[in-house]
């Protein structure tokens, strides 16, 4: 049988997931592995001209003596080595893994009706605009003289992170307010590679070539930009985790919860950082961020922001939603789906041992099965992923009702892909 459209889009999304995972370890683990030896550098006796501290290191069986120029040696290496490709990679992979997920699938993980019924476009609209726009607002502050007072220029992209979180949770659902928070520091920080840290480099080596000294200030400028990528890159990697814990992203405090995890990225970063600086081991910063953690998790424990079962029984269904409500079989699936999920897809589940919807999805009302009509042919018809290890015995016959069912609105593009 000829894989149908959804069997293609969902092994294009796993690729393009994988992809951006492979990409991220690349960028993250280059990036650490520079801000420790950047911090570890020592003055030593015979070093070159214009050397500012060296180090050695060893691994694989061998030993590494690196010597680092703040600005650039007398003369250029014919071999000089350019760390770039892993940032852009993580971008592009992540922003096509965006659109795959949240934009193809815009009316069940991007738009929220309860909070801005938006129409595809729009939505869409609103998730790369804001990317671009944040981008501009950021680069025009570092640009600023507030760039000259980097503590100041801190707190201020830490309140514009928490207001776009805000901001975001207004009109997406909580999954992609976290995920599109996460998106927009990432963005700020490839744009960071791209447009300031590689451009001002490349003015250094072209100096360099030419003859000319190379001017301190472009060093200076990529250094503040290299500061932020470092304190911001553990909490993009919570934002980009957070869709697997409705404890994150459906609380009510979703976006007071990523405030607090711009804080913990900051005080576990400030430890490692004065660690490999040599400066001694900084113990309160773990104090201060298990209080943190513990804050966040009283947070959302104060109740998840959905709808209650009555109002999502009143709830319309939209046009992509009516498609699926009408087609010949949803009663019967309906059903199906009731009878052998909705104990744990509840907004109050049942089953032992689960207290909140796994991924924040519930199946117990006639638009809660609509909407999400692909989850359910994927992880239900086309395969036996849910109910997980069948624990409610759902049987063929009523796993190839789904199936039947899905295809006949031939759905490629409508509700829930």
């Amino acid at each position: 049988m000829i894989p149908d459209t959804v069997i293609i889009w969902e092994w294009l999304a796993f690729a393009v997931r994988w992809t951006h995972v492979i990409t991220a370890i690349a960028w993250i683990g280059s990036s650490f592995y520079f801000i420790a030896l950047d911090l570890g550098l020592q003055k030593a006796p015979g070093m070159p001209k214009g050397a500012h501290g060296e180090e050695w290191q060893v691994h694989g069986g061998g030993f590494y003596h690196v010597q680092k120029y703040l600005v650039a040696p007398e003369r250029m290496p014919e071999h000089l080595t350019w760390f770039k490709w892993e940032s852009y990679s993580t971008w592009l992979s992540g922003a096509a893994l965006l659109m795959v997920t949240y934009w193809a699938g815009a009316n069940l993980f991007l738009i929220d009706p309860a909070k801005a019924d938006l129409a595809t476009w729009q939505a869409i609209l609103v998730s790369g605009g804001s990317l671009a726009i944040g981008w501009l607002i950021y680069d025009g502050l570092c640009k600023s003289p507030l760039g000259q007072r980097p503590t100041v220029l801190m707190l201020l992209l830490f309140v514009a992170l928490v207001v776009m979180g805000w901001g975001y949770d207004q009109v997406f659902t909580g999954r992609a307010a976290l995920l599109h928070l996460g998106a927009f520091t990432a963005t700020i920080m490839t744009a960071n590679v791209f447009l300031i840290i590689m451009p001002n480099q490349r003015i250094v080596v072209a100096d360099l070539k030419a003859g000319r000294a190379p001017d301190p200030k472009y060093g200076k400028i990529a250094k503040l930009r290299s500061t932020h990528n470092n304190y911001l890159t553990l909490p993009v990697i919570f934002l980009m985790l957070s869709n697997h814990y409705p404890l994150a992203f459906a609380s009510e405090y979703n976006w007071l919860i990523a405030a607090l995890i711009f804080l913990m990225g900051v005080t576990i970063r400030h430890f490692f950082n004065t660690m490999h600086a040599r400066k001694g081991y900084q113990w309160w910063t773990w104090a201060v961020t298990t209080m943190l953690f513990v804050a966040i998790m009283w947070l959302s424990a104060l109740g998840l922001n959905q709808d209650s079962y009555d109002e999502a029984m009143a709830r319309p269904f939209t046009p992509a939603e009516a498609k699926f409500a009408e087609a010949e079989g949803f009663d019967d699936v309906s059903r199906t789906v009731i009878g052998r999920c909705s104990m744990c897809h509840a907004r109050e589940p049942v089953w032992e041992g689960i207290y909140h919807a796994p991924r924040g999805l519930y199946l117990e009302t006639p638009t809660d099965i609509a909407r999400a009509a692909r989850q359910i042919y994927v992880q239900a018809g086309l395969t036996d992923a849910m109910p997980p290890a069948n624990i409610t015995s759902m049987e063929d016959d009523e796993r190839r009702q789904i199936i039947r069912w899905f295809r006949r609105v031939g759905a490629f593009g409508t509700a829930g892909l």
